[in-house]
């Protein structure tokens, strides 16, 4: 009965075919090209993607774990590992420990590998690429927004431009504030009570010619090396921005504070272009972001407290005065005008950018 049963079915659909004729055949042909496509893309979609490289970046900076920059280099390093999931990892050295400013800078331009990442002053790139100097011109900005308009514009993006070849790459823009004198001797109060005095700078070209046109002596020495220095005397002073200032301790050995504004210290958050070209398209991408929300974290940290720790300061014991800035402006005009030929045609362009 079975073997009867199957014979009429087979007879069934036999018969069937053959009434259906070519239509039957266009349809099956259909349906079997459809179930090929979904089987490749179901293939395609269980394929392994090409797996990212793991990078390591050693991220470093001259100043202490409780400046802003610190803060803003945690970010960095959380977002970045969390959003690659672990293939790009961070590693941050603080305080010098791997060189002071101008030794990360020459340890990428010379890819040596012993730094990848680094935050430092715009104009300390100066030393490579004499443009890099411009945003730290003597009184060019009277507000932090100013500056930062400045440092994200065109201007500042042209002079970055030729530390590409230098093996050095700018993805964001940190703040370091606006730096101001401090010493061991007495209140500024005009541009004349800056004679003779031997002031630490960093190796910064344009912040030692301000300083010598303030009639100062400037020599260059590794910030992890100014605190010793000051408490040794071997200074009489420094500059840098107030938060710089309290959070690195150096009230404890410099009793006065002029709030001198001189310059504007811009910082260029820097990765070695070899080893931004060994992460991948994607890994670019959130690297590039991680830094730039980073840099926005820091600069509004940096603005609050250059106001919050005046007060702080002179809780410290530090005495702080506000001199008339009319005869250090005077006096520093000369370093705009001496470098001109440096900036070629972007200081032509920097004049129409202050004046609009």
């Amino acid at each position: 009965m079975k073997k009867v049963l199957s014979l009429a079915t087979a007879a069934a659909l036999a018969m069937g075919l053959v009434a259906c004729g070519s239509s039957s055949t266009a349809s099956t042909t259909a349906a079997a090209t459809q179930a090929a496509a979904e089987t490749k893309a179901e293939a395609e979609t269980q394929a392994p993607a090409a797996e990212e490289p793991s990078v390591t970046l050693k991220l470093s900076f001259s100043t202490n774990e409780e400046d802003p920059r610190a803060k803003g280099a945690q970010q960095f390093k959380a977002e970045v590992e969390e959003k690659t999931n672990g293939a790009v990892t961070v590693e941050i050295y603080p305080s010098g420990q791997l060189g002071g400013d101008a030794d990360l800078i020459n340890s990428i331009a010379l890819d040596s590998g012993t730094v990848d990442v680094i935050i430092t002053d715009a104009s300390n790139f100066a030393t490579y690429e004499p443009k890099m100097g411009i945003s730290a011109l003597p009184f060019l900005f009277e507000d932090f927004d100013k500056a930062w308009e400045f440092m994200d514009g065109e201007i500042e993006a042209a002079a970055e431009a030729g530390l590409i070849e230098q093996n050095m790459r700018v993805l964001a823009h940190y703040d370091n504030g606006f730096r101001c004198v401090t010493n061991s001797i007495g209140p500024i109060e005009t541009a004349a009570d800056m004679k003779g005095l031997l002031i630490r700078t960093p190796e910064n070209p344009v912040i030692m010619a301000t300083m010598t046109a303030l009639g100062a002596n400037p020599q260059p020495l590794a910030f992890s090396e100014l605190y010793q220095a000051l408490q040794q005397k071997t200074y009489d002073a420094q500059e840098n921005p107030i938060p710089v200032i309290y959070n690195n301790n150096l009230y404890e050995v410099q009793q006065y504070l002029s709030v001198t504004n001189h310059i504007y210290s811009g910082m260029c958050f820097t990765i070695a272009e070899s080893t931004w070209n060994k992460l991948s398209d994607s890994q670019k991408e959130i690297v590039d972001a991680a830094a730039k929300a980073s840099a926005d974290m820091d600069r509004e940290l940096n603005k609050q407290q250059t106001t919050d720790l005046v007060s702080k300061l002179e809780e410290a014991g530090m005495k702080i005065n506000y001199p008339d800035l009319a005869s250090f402006k005077e006096a520093t005009a000369s370093v705009l005008t001496d470098n001109a030929a440096t900036y070629g045609e972007l200081m032509d362009q920097l004049q129409a950018w202050l004046g609009k």
